[in-house]
């Protein structure tokens, strides 16, 4: 097994470190078409988790600039006003609006302040995440888990009506991370060992996050609604400097911008389905691999089944 991770590790750092950072996006966006990005999106409603800073606040921005209407969801109020008003300003699009997200990641009022409005939810992007360094608990929960997985499970199934009435033009982007390429799917969700890893229990969330991605995929497909996962690349984010703080520094300077890590995520919200693979995962505009070589982190159906199962019994759903 230290052999195994070892692989993993290197692997994962040479693979990273040509690719994901600001060289890799500039390298790559020569592939890029720029008439992928022209698409207007007036007359859509977004939802955007995380949306007060870094790839939530540039994908926001992004699908604002667009004419889209969109719901930013915030866990602090004061932040989320400030960056609501800088879209606001910045895009000229004053159909963007302020949602605070509940703190119980299983009883969410979100999902039904939007049923009453009848609103149908065109694009949700699933952005909101956090990495804790240690262990802390929130409602009994690991707190890594029960932002970035069941909060997460329980945002995407309780808005499935709403994504159903912008069927076929709904989708569901989750934003993951390359981290996850150091990891197998794992049941056990909240870290249940003596000695908590806060970085690997990142990675495992993220791992499950894409797995969810493929079941969510096949679960839902006579629904028509797109479900998509992406990794933004490296970029330096409030997020990134306050929980990855060396890697912040040592890497300073060549890390991608929020607005490049948020790229693939207005990519996938502006392409024709057809154009996309259902369950798929994307990096750079374009689809990526789920396992690196010889890593041996494929995970059985089994295993993504149970998750599941756990997960909507934990959401009470």
């Amino acid at each position: 097994m230290f052999l195994v991770k070892t692989w993993r590790s290197l692997a994962f750092g040479l693979y990273g470190y040509k690719n994901f950072m600001m060289s890799g996006f500039v390298e790559h966006s020569k592939n890029f078409r720029p008439e992928d990005m022209q698409a207007q999106l007036e007359g859509k409603n977004c939802i955007v988790t995380g949306a007060n800073s870094g790839i939530g606040y540039a994908t926001a921005e992004g699908l604002a600039s667009r004419g889209a209407t969109v719901y930013m969801v915030c866990r602090n109020k004061e932040r989320g006003e400030a960056a609501l008003s800088e879209i606001q300003s910045v895009t000229g699009n004053k159909s963007v609006y302020l949602e605070i997200r509940h703190p119980s990641v299983t009883s969410n009022p979100l999902p039904a302040r939007f049923s009453s409005k009848d609103v149908p939810v065109h694009v949700l992007v699933n952005n909101a995440g956090v990495l804790e360094n240690d262990r802390r608990t929130t409602q009994k929960y690991e707190m890594n888990f029960a932002v970035n997985v069941l909060g997460t499970y329980t945002m995407t199934e309780l808005l499935l009506p709403l994504l159903e009435k912008a069927a076929p033009d709904a989708r569901v982007i989750t934003v993951s991370t390359g981290g996850m390429y150091t990891v197998p799917l794992m049941e056990d969700l909240q870290f249940s060992g003596n000695k908590f890893d806060g970085v690997e229990q990142y990675s495992r969330n993220k791992r499950v996050q894409v797995a969810l991605t493929e079941k969510w995929a096949n679960m839902y497909k006579d629904k028509d609604i797109g479900f998509y996962s992406m990794h933004p690349g490296w970029a330096e984010t409030p997020g990134v400097a306050k929980s990855l703080p060396n890697f912040s520094k040592t890497l300073s300077g060549k890390l991608r911008t929020s607005k490049e890590g948020a790229d693939t995520v207005i990519w996938l919200a502006l392409q024709p389905k057809e154009k996309l693979v259902p369950g798929g995962f994307y990096f750079d505009r374009a689809e990526a691999p789920k396992h690196l070589p010889f890593a041996a982190t494929k995970g059985s159906h089994a295993a993504i089944d149970s998750i599941a199962r756990n997960l909507r019994t934990l959401s009470n759903l």
